[in-house]
């Protein structure tokens, strides 16, 4: 009798062990659930600049929304290094999410850069049609790299700022051009117009125009005065090359680490967020072109043979890169639908 007892009293004790075991592994799993998802965004953007303003408006309402479950924590001014240490950084692990120019999310998706082809989308509008009408086809390639595309940035339209005055092609070819490290469209451009540029990364800029070792660029407006590049150069050039396009990416890995519901509210709030992002951004470049005047920068114009010889080498690019950063098919496709939507407009 007294064996019975003790096993029971033994079976009583395991059971009650279970029990607490099972509760405090259920009180760990609510926990964890509740814990909230910070997700580190990094952004070449300096703080305080446009794009920086509305990541911030972003966060806000992610936590809002989320009741705190869902939290960006933002490095901004590449402090996580340029946009290919970033990709690197992504991939295992370091950083989740990051808001990209075309150079960014070429290292991911190469044919991305077809939207940054010189002379190739002329227009705002051209842009917004033709980048709405391929978002789906992008966002399942940028998916199988293992990145959740969240919506669509931009520079916008880029020029030629130098401390010459460029009135010819030759004027051009005769700068100490910055290029980005590594870009395969800027490098191919380059060649054929016969310019040797000094490649650098992004944030070796600002020194490499305080020494000397460059003297000229390529960027938006607004992009020249929120990196502090407008106190070097005295010269823009007229003629727009390109809309720089850019997006903001997520590592799958860490989208799903959010709830479904999580999921579905970041998705819904940047899709709002960065269509006004876009409008921001351009109505901003339009007033820093008026504000760069005013701090004394002239606006220099080549003349027509330069200007129809510069223009004709973006046809040139845009073919030696059909094959190699996009297939001939996307270029041919993207080209059917600018003529389609150009003939539309003339309507």
């Amino acid at each position: 009798m007294r064996k019975i007892t003790r096993i029971s009293m033994f079976s009583l004790i395991c059971l009650c062990f279970c029990f607490v075991v099972n509760g405090l592994n259920s009180g760990l799993q609510s926990a964890f659930a509740e814990a909230p998802v910070i997700i580190k965004f990094a952004t070449l953007a300096p703080e305080g600049s446009t794009w920086t303003n509305e990541l911030r408006e972003i966060d806000k309402e992610l936590q809002q929304k989320s009741g705190g479950k869902i939290r960006l924590k933002i490095y901004a001014g590449g402090v996580q290094g340029d946009e290919k240490d970033v990709v690197r950084k992504m991939r295992i692990g370091q950083t989740h999410c990051a808001g990209f120019t075309g150079v960014g999310l070429g290292e991911i998706l190469p044919e991305i850069r077809i939207f940054d082809l010189p002379f190739f989308l002329n227009t705002y509008e051209e842009v917004d049609h033709v980048r709405n009408k391929f978002r789906e086809r992008f966002a399942k390639r940028f998916e199988e790299k293992g990145f959740v595309f969240l919506g669509w940035t931009e520079v916008g339209f880029v020029h030629f700022f130098s401390n010459v005055n460029v009135k010819t092609l030759d004027d051009l070819r005769a700068l100490k051009m910055w290029m980005w490290e590594g870009d395969p469209l800027a490098n191919v451009l380059f060649k054929s117009i016969n310019l040797s540029p000094i490649p650098l990364a992004i944030t070796d800029v600002i020194t490499s125009l305080q020494t000397g070792l460059i003297d000229s660029l390529y960027v938006s407006p607004l992009g020249l005065i929120a990196l502090q590049w407008f106190e070097k150069v005295k010269y823009m050039l007229d003629v727009p090359m390109a809309d720089a396009t850019g997006a903001i990416l997520i590592t799958k890995k860490q989208f799903n680490r959010v709830s479904p519901e999580g999921q579905k509210l970041m998705l819904d709030t940047f899709k709002v967020h960065t269509e006004n992002l876009l409008s921001i951004v351009r109505r901003d470049n339009g007033k820093s072109e008026e504000v760069l005047k005013q701090t004394g920068i002239e606006i220099a114009s080549m003349d027509d043979k330069s200007t129809e010889e510069l223009k004709n080498a973006g046809k040139v690019v845009r073919e030696k890169l059909a094959g190699d950063l996009y297939s001939r098919e996307l270029l041919d496709s993207i080209s059917a639908e600018i003529e389609k939507f150009r003939a539309m407009e003339a309507k």
